[in-house]
């Protein structure tokens, strides 16, 4: 993409220092979505933790998912949290239900105007926003409503 969703001045995200959600930043900088999957009961999660939430074994692994989704809830801010996006609102923040990954949900921003019209169950996919002019660069997963 040549512009970016968020502008700069914002904290670049980075994988936390004990390493738990490295695959994800890793797969994003491939475009590509990774979930974490638990190899003992099957359960799917997000947000990444070093054990299942569902049987609470330590078998729990990565794996590369559809980066395809269904719109699940949204908030559009008027008033920016940060200084960086003082001219960036308003913006689309959206919640994002995979249903191939047993219907986690994650976060993110849609991407276009964001007085654009959508409804809640709409099909998304994901777009892979690259930020290589970063002193540590990263991708970050914004989402566009499919036609």
């Amino acid at each position: 993409m040549g512009e970016y969703v968020l502008p700069q001045g914002l904290p670049a995200p980075v994988p936390a220092r004990d390493g738990l959600d490295r695959p994800y930043w890793d797969g994003t900088r491939r475009h590509e979505l990774w979930v974490q999957h638990c190899g003992q009961c099957g359960t799917w999660q997000w947000g990444p933790e070093w054990n299942c939430h569902g049987c609470r074994s330590l078998a729990i692994g990565w794996e590369s998912v559809p980066p395809e989704g269904v719109l699940y809830s949204w908030q559009r801010p008027w008033h920016p949290v940060h200084s960086a996006l003082a001219d960036a609102v308003p913006y689309t923040v959206v919640l994002v239900e995979l249903p191939d990954c047993g219907g986690v949900r994650m976060v993110g921003n849609l991407v276009g105007d964001p007085l654009q019209r959508f409804a809640i169950g709409d099909r998304v996919q994901a777009v892979f926003e690259d930020h290589n002019d970063s002193p540590t660069p990263f991708t970050l997963v914004q989402w566009r409503v499919l036609s």
